[in-house]
């Protein structure tokens, strides 16, 4: 980089670009200070802004009217509606100004609509910046692409594009081959951000399409619309590159090292990334399905590049890492199908008959909502066992949503079975224990002795 130009050329770059800017705005001033059809220009402005008010007052409740009537239409056409109307003087002002200043074009000489175009310019561009601001739901980023977009109207409306683009091509520097001018750069975050607004456009436009295509498998959808997402953001940060003026060979060498080296700092991060790989592949679990990891138990929200979205019964959401999902043991409730058996364990006193109270828990589970019956699902009890003071059942029944919880129904199956125990006269037992107190060692001895 040559360092002896640069403070002379900046300087020459700052002299013309005040240079152009005063001869740019001392014309306008002239146009507005002279004697003559500038100043009828603007008396006509403001009179017809004035114009726009009285309609807007006239037309106010009409509009809203009409606007309440349009139920069927989509919500994106109402939103543009709602911003219309709460900008009705401004979408009159440029209805009036353009008309005028097309008609004036005609009938009479165009040094005479001159001020009234330029302003009839600024409005509509106004008006269109604020409508498609909206579409940027970040605040943020919302008012830099206005004041952005406003200023570039501004500067094509006055005719001074040329003098601000030659100026900011002039702030460059040059290192060997590399040329990058703050034109340049401003040109490549416009293009970034474009690229980026229709890569997340794509990526969502992708995954509603994945979504409603049911030959696909949820796993299956969720990996295509990451691989889309990857590429499409790949290609933004390709092209960013690009347009910087970087070299792509240039900067292989450099790249392959940091990546080793971010691949040895961040081996857990890409370790959660292949995991997710595998899971979206193998298919083992899905967004939907019912799993059970250590104590956490619930279904599966989303599956992310780093991480599954578990939501419990009691509302929390668990974000756990893929790796966990790949290396420990996972219970899915739901892999090929929905149905889930339960097995609930209980004890009758020996002086029940063991076919009654089978029959019983059987007939009482079915009368619980929730519970399947019939075919392989049909709910069965069986005697496990002959214990200390009770003689052991379990009651095995099928569910087809355990997404729904399974500490509730289990509830309910108890209740039933207290309910028809009741009704049958099926006692329940409960341990009982004979406790003796020695009063002097002598019946201690007896009673060893027995």
């Amino acid at each position: 980089m040559n360092q002896d130009l640069i403070p002379s050329s900046l300087s020459d770059l700052y002299a013309n670009m005040v240079t152009g800017f005063s001869s740019q705005i001392g014309k306008f001033v002239e146009l507005i200070v002279t004697p003559g059809w500038r100043q009828y220009q603007l008396v006509i402005i403001l009179f017809l802004w004035a114009l726009a008010l009285v309609l807007k007052v006239l037309t106010q409740s009409r509009w809203d009217a009409w606007a309440r009537a349009r139920t069927g239409w989509p919500k994106w056409r109402l939103r543009t509606l709602v911003h219309l109307m709460q900008r009705l003087t401004l979408v009159y002002f440029v209805l009036l100004a353009w008309g005028l200043y097309l008609l004036m074009q005609h009938i009479t000489w165009p040094s005479r609509s001159y001020i009234i175009g330029v302003i009839a310019t600024l409005a509509a561009a106004w008006l269109a910046i604020a409508l498609v601001a909206r579409l940027v739901r970040n605040r943020t980023l919302r008012r830099i692409f206005k004041w952005a977009m406003w200023v570039y109207a501004t500067l094509v409306a006055l005719n001074l594009t040329d003098d601000v683009a030659d100026f900011l091509d002039g702030l460059a520097i040059s290192i060997g081959d590399l040329h990058i001018s703050a034109l340049g750069i401003l040109k490549a975050v416009l293009l970034i951000g474009i690229l980026l607004t229709l890569a997340r456009v794509g990526t969502r436009a992708a995954e509603r399409g994945l979504k409603g295509n049911d030959d696909i498998t949820p796993s299956m959808q969720v990996l295509l619309a990451k691989g889309i997402q990857v590429l499409l953001y790949g290609a933004v940060f390709m092209a960013a590159i690009r347009t910087l003026g970087f070299d792509l060979t240039g900067i292989a060498l450099l790249s392959g090292a940091i990546g080793v080296g971010i691949g040895f700092g961040l081996q857990k991060v890409v370790s959660n990334l292949i995991s997710g790989i595998i899971i979206l592949m193998d298919r083992s679990i899905k967004p939907g399905d019912v799993i059970s990891l250590g104590d956490t138990f619930g279904w599966i929200n989303a599956l992310g590049a780093r991480y599954v979205s578990v939501v419990t019964r009691d509302g929390r959401e668990y974000l756990i890492p893929n790796e966990d999902l790949i290396t420990n043991q996972v219970v899915n409730w739901s892999h090929s199908d929905r149905f889930v058996r339960l097995d609930l364990e209980f004890g009758t006193s020996y002086g029940d008959d063991p076919h009654k109270v089978r029959a019983t828990a059987i007939r009482s589970v079915k009368t619980v909502k929730r519970v399947l019956s019939g075919g392989s699902h049909e709910p069965v009890c069986h005697i496990t066992g002959f214990g200390d003071s009770s003689v052991d059942y379990v009651l095995r029944f099928w569910i087809s949503d355990p997404t729904k919880g399974l500490t509730n129904i289990r509830g309910n199956v108890y209740l039933a079975l207290w309910d028809a125990f009741q009704a049958e006269g099926i006692s329940l037992p409960f341990p009982q224990r004979e406790v003796r107190l020695l009063s002097d060692s002598a019946d201690a001895q007896q009673i060893a002795k027995e």
